[in-house]
């Protein structure tokens, strides 16, 4: 669960801080005016390319939690079904 915190608020952070420069780089570029939904589109693009390279640990460590997570209920629902076997 930690890991999954950790990786979304990073994701949120790391939207957010995109969003800021796509903002002030499109009121740069057009005296000031910018339309927030053409911002929210390219700071979504940038974050998600970003965080490809930026939050590959956080993402892995997510990973190996899920997998070990998934391992366990496969072990789990095998031992189930064996016990309901010999039943």
């Amino acid at each position: 669960m930690k890991e999954f915190v950790v990786y979304t608020l990073l994701r949120i952070v790391l939207f957010l801080a995109s969003l800021g420069v796509v903002i002030g780089v499109m009121a740069l570029l057009f005296d000031g005016r910018f339309h927030l939904f053409w911002a929210v589109v390219l700071a979504f693009l940038v974050s998600g390319i970003a965080s490809y390279f930026i939050l590959e640990r956080q993402r892995e460590a997510f990973a190996r939690r899920v997998e070990s997570r998934a391992a366990k209920a496969a072990a789990a629902f095998d031992e189930r079904k064996a016990r309901e076997d010999q039943d």
